[in-house]
């Protein structure tokens, strides 16, 4: 007889996201060019790293890495629709991030709720 063991739960949901960011154990990025922030705001607290940035302010090796984004911390990625937002999580994955995750677009963060900081 064999027992399989159930999968943990994988992701981050954006209601739990939109939770975290409230009690303030969730690192939010913002991976949107600075003139989509620039149009529409950006979720409140949120670190803005434009995705082509993200590699070097995600490699604490580089002279432009960003404190903030710590490897042990829950970090949520969210872009405008979640593309580049899921290019960024695979990106910090490679550099050694685990608790990483993409939540989407801008748009769902609103619609769940997400406080935002006006543009």
């Amino acid at each position: 007889m064999f027992f399989f063991k159930k999968p943990a739960p994988t992701g981050l949901s954006i209601a739990d996201a939109v939770q975290r960011a409230k009690n303030g154990d969730l690192v939010l990025v913002d991976v949107r060019e600075h003139e989509e922030v620039a149009a529409t705001g950006k979720a409140k607290g949120a670190l803005h790293v434009p995705l082509m940035r993200m590699r070097d302010m995600a490699d604490p090796r580089h002279p432009d890495y960003n404190t903030t984004l710590r490897n042990d911390a829950c970090i949520a990625v969210y872009c405008a629709s979640g593309g580049r937002s899921h290019s960024a999580v695979q990106m910090m994955r490679k550099l050694g991030y685990a608790d990483v995750h993409n939540i989407g677009g801008f748009g769902h963060w609103v619609q769940a709720g997400g406080a935002i900081d006006a543009h």
